[in-house]
C-alpha cells in the first residue's frame, strides 16, 4: 500500500513545485524588485507563509477540491495521480513560458473531467459556485483598483503633489511591503495548497478506510498540508526569479504604494473565498486584473489590451485549464479500459 502512496505523493510535490514557482510573482515582485528582500531570502520567507495559511485558512477549500466536485471514495491513488500529474503538466508548460497561471481552475477542469466520465459530477457547485466566482472576483479586483488608482490616487496626488515620493522613502514603508507580501502568501496557502492537499486527503482516507465524515479526515489533511506545503519554497527558488516581473513591468510600471494596494485588494478577496466558501480560485488572474486596472488608469484601455503579453496571458490561461481536462479525461479512460479506476 505504501508504495502505491508514494507516486501520488510524488506527483503533488512536483505540482506544489510548480505552484510555488507561480505563486512567488504576485508575492514578493515588489520587495524584489524594489530592493528590500535579497533574492535567495524569498522562498523561505514565501514557504513559511504559504504553510501558515494553509494549517490556519485553508480546510474549507481542501474539502471542496477533496470531496466537492467528485466524491471522496472515487479518489484511489491511480485516479489521484491521473489529477494531479495533469494539472502539473499544465502549470509546468506556463511556468516555462514565463507566464504565472491559475493553478485553481486547472485542478478543478482536471477534476471535472473523470467526475464527468463517471456520471459523479457535483454539477451545482461547478456551475452555481466555482465558475460564478472565477468571473465575479477579477471584475471585482480590477473595479477596486481602477477607482483607487484612477480616482483615489490621482486625486490625492494633484491635492498633494510629491506626497507618495517622500512617503516611498520612509522606513517603515519598507515593513509595509514586506508585510503585504507575507499576506499574499498567507493567503495563496489559504487556497492554492488545497490543489495537492484535497485530493491527496481523500485518497488516503480511501486507501485506509477512514470515514471522510469524521475528524480523522482532518488530521489527514492537516499531515498532508504539512507534507506539500514546503514544496511550494523549494518551486520559488526554481521559478520564481523568472516570474517574478513578468506580469508587473511588462504589462505597466508600478510603483511601491499601488504594487501593496494591489497585494491588499488580490490577498483579500482570494482568503475571503478561501474562509466562506472554499472555493479555489486564481490569485494570478486577480493580481492581473488589478494591474490592468492600473494600466488602464495610467495609459488608457487600447494600450492596455493590445499589449503582447496581455494577449499571450489570455492565451495561457485558456489553453493550460482546457488541457488539464482533457489530458485527465483521456488518461481516466485509459485507466479505465485497463480496470485501474476501481481498485
Amino acid at each position: 500500500m505504501l508504495n502505491g502512496l508514494l507516486l501520488p505523493f510524488l506527483v503533488a510535490m512536483f505540482l506544489a513545485i510548480n505552484m510555488g514557482g507561480s505563486g512567488t510573482s504576485p508575492s514578493f515582485a515588489t520587495a524584489y524588485g524594489s530592493g528590500i528582500l535579497r533574492r535567495d531570502l524569498i522562498p523561505g520567507l514565501f514557504g513559511l507563509c504559504v504553510l501558515v495559511g494553509a494549517l490556519l485558512a485553508g480546510k474549507n477549500t481542501a474539502i471542496t477540491l477533496g470531496k466537492g466536485i467528485i466524491p471522496a471514495e472515487s479518489l484511489n491513488y491511480v485516479l489521484t495521480t491521473i489529477i494531479l500529474f495533469s494539472v502539473a503538466l499544465s502549470l509546468l508548460f506556463a511556468n516555462l513560458l514565463g507566464v504565472p497561471q491559475s493553478t485553481s481552475q486547472s485542478t478543478v477542469l482536471a477534476l471535472a473531467a473523470p467526475a464527468h466520465y463517471m456520471g459523479q459530477l457535483n454539477s451545482t457547485k461547478l456551475f452555481t459556485q466555482i465558475i460564478p466566482t472565477w468571473v465575479m472576483l477579477p471584475i471585482v479586483a480590477f473595479g477596486l483598483m481602477y477607482l483607487i488608482s484612477n480616482v483615489s490616487i490621482k486625486r490625492f496626488d494633484i491635492k498633494y503633489p510629491g506626497y507618495f515620493q517622500t512617503f516611498k522613502r520612509q522606513s517603515f514603508f519598507r515593513w509595509i511591503v514586506i508585510i503585504t507580501s507575507c499576506y499574499v502568501a498567507f493567503s495563496i496557502g489559504s487556497n492554492n495548497v488545497a490543489n495537492a492537499s484535497g485530493p491527496i486527503t481523500s485518497m488516503i482516507t480511501n486507501e485506509l478506510h477512514i470515514n471522510p465524515t469524521s475528524a480523522n479526515f482532518v488530521l489527514v489533511m492537516i499531515l498532508g498540508t504539512l507534507i506539500i506545503a514546503p514544496s511550494f519554497a523549494i518551486g520559488s527558488s526554481i521559478f520564481g526569479r523568472k516570474l517574478i516581473v513578468k506580469t508587473g513591468t511588462e504589462i505597466v510600471d508600478i510603483g511601491k504604494v499601488e504594487a501593496s494596494i494591489i497585494s491588499v485588494i488580490t490577498a483579500s478577496l482570494l482568503l475571503s473565498a478561501s474562509i466562506s466558501a472554499g472555493i479555489p480560485t486564481s490569485l494570478v488572474q486577480l493580481n492581473t486584473f488589478a494591474i490592468l486596472a492600473l494600466s488602464v488608469s495610467k495609459v488608457g484601455w487600447k494600450s492596455t489590451f493590445s499589449n503582447k503579453v496581455v494577449k499571450r496571458l489570455w492565451l495561457i490561461w485558456f489553453i493550460a485549464p482546457v488541457f488539464a481536462f482533457f489530458f485527465s479525461y483521456l488518461l481516466t479512460i485509459l485507466a479505465d479500459r485497463a480496470g485501474l479506476l476501481h481498485l
